[in-house]
């Protein structure tokens, strides 16, 4: 089979987590976004998509 090359999305925290379920700021730090405003780039597999669903209101999303 011929593998499919996976894209590659850019997630920047620009809301805090303060204030949001636990399991929303679970979900945060398991992208690995510690701070406010920083970003980490991530293969757009279905599991990163998901919590990144989870926490739309919370990340912006740049496809690279």
């Amino acid at each position: 089979m011929a593998q499919e090359k996976v894209k590659e999305i850019k997630i920047t925290q620009v809301k805090s987590a303060i204030g949001s379920p636990k399991v929303q700021k679970l979900t945060i730090e398991a992208l690995g976004i510690k701070k406010l405003n920083q970003s980490k780039v991530h293969k757009a597999t279905p599991q990163i998509l998901g919590m990144v669903k989870k926490v739309r209101h919370l990340v912006k999303v740049e496809e690279l």
